[in-house]
Order: C-alpha cells, then structure tokens, then sequence
C-alpha cells in the first residue's frame, strides 16, 4: 500500500502539489506580464495586444483630416 504522500513526490523528492500551490501564489505568470506590458506599451509584445491596428490607423487618419 502507497502513503499519499508518497505519490505525490517526484523521483527527487519533490512534493508537487506544493509547488503548484507556491506557484499559484507566486504573483503573475509570464504570459501575464507580457499581456499587461502589451496593453500599457511594451516593446515586442504584439503577440499579446487586444488592439485593432487598422482601428487605430483610422483613427489617426480621420483626425488628421479635421
């Protein structure tokens, strides 16, 4: 019979559920930190920006038409 315990540890003797309840209070991930980068300006992160370029070009466009 296996102690619980013992099936929750890697062949190192690492306890995974408590690195996955350290990481889910670690703060924000990777992927996290490019999105609120990409909204804010960051360089590179285009990938994670929710603007619409073409919206945007419109915009400026019709604003410097006035």
């Amino acid at each position: 019979m296996h102690n619980i315990n013992e099936e929750q540890l890697t062949v190192s003797g690492t306890n995974i559920s408590e690195v996955k309840r350290k990481n889910a209070q670690a703060g924000l991930s990777y992927n996290e930190v490019k999105e609120i980068l990409a909204k804010n300006g960051g360089f590179g992160t285009a990938l994670y920006s929710d603007t619409n370029s073409e919206e945007v070009k419109a915009e400026i466009d019709q604003s410097m038409r006035k």
